[in-house]
């Protein structure tokens, strides 16, 4: 009686049955990367709902979710081409549509078409951000971004957002402060300006003593005024990377954090 194909594999010589292996994901690594596009969803979320303190918080959250869940990865050695994936995906809905949505709601949405292109602009040049980061993974130095990396733009835009809903300000009273910041983090993370990218920074060496109290010391500075001293740190980074390229120009050395040379011909102009 015939009862359909067998799922085996037998070698002629042996006769030996082997399995074939089913394929799936890694369930450790997604888990963070599934509560980080939470993080994202809640933010949109909390501001349809006229509740941006909470949004804003929805996106650092998804901030510190996506920081882990490359490193969880690749402690467990768990990654794979999925994990890549997946982990794009939710950076362009936490830190791409999420704050660009967010910002609209919040102050742009006064601004009539002008805002509406802010918030656009924002959004696209995220989702440019991301397409660039996953196809130049290869060829860029490891130490450093190409551009602003979309989760500090994401804390520029909703780190804004935040402080001033701490302090009273309505979005009305500082929509084209609002606009500027979306424009320059939206066009900062299409450039070629190098930021530090923290990942030489190893969780597995030994440090001095004296690092664990500047770590202590950083955590008690931030509670003091958690909104104005993230606020303050992000824009500091923000435009660090203008800060090294200008250095590095003026001192004649190469500014781009390309670190391979390759022939293809639409990255030729990533050299320069």
């Amino acid at each position: 009686m015939y009862q359909g194909p067998v799922h085996t594999d037998t070698t002629p010589q042996e006769g030996v049955v082997v399995r074939r292996r089913r394929k799936g994901i890694y369930i450790l690594p997604n888990l963070f990367t599934l509560a980080a596009l939470f993080g994202g969803f809640y933010a949109v979320v909390m501001a349809m709902n006229q509740r941006f303190d909470m949004a804003a918080a929805g996106v650092f959250v998804a901030m510190v979710l996506d920081s882990l869940d490359g490193r969880v990865a690749r402690m467990t050695n768990t990654q794979s081409a999925f994990g890549e994936q997946m982990d794009s995906l939710s950076d362009m809905v936490s830190f791409g549509a999420a704050p660009a949505l967010i910002a609209y709601e919040w102050a742009l949405k006064g601004l009539g078409r002008w805002g509406w292109i802010a918030a656009f602009v924002y959004c696209a040049c995220a989702a440019l951000r991301l397409a660039r980061f996953n196809v130049n993974t290869a060829v860029v130095d490891k130490r450093y971004f190409q551009g602003l990396p979309s989760p500090a733009a994401a804390a520029l835009v909703t780190g804004f957002i935040w402080l001033m809903n701490d302090y009273g300000i309505k979005g009305y009273e500082v929509s084209w402060v609002m606009f500027t910041f979306a424009l320059y983090a939206g066009l900062t993370m299409v450039t070629n300006v190098p930021f530090y990218s923290f990942k030489d920074v190893s969780m597995k060496k030994s440090v001095p003593f004296a690092v664990i109290v500047l770590i202590a010391l950083g955590i008690a500075v931030i509670n003091i005024d958690p909104p104005v001293v993230l606020f303050v740190l992000f824009c500091v980074y923000g435009v660090s990377g203008y800060v090294l390229y200008g250095w590095r120009k003026a001192r004649g050395e190469r500014a781009s954090v390309i670190s391979t040379s390759t022939d293809e011909p639409e990255e030729s102009g990533l050299h320069k």
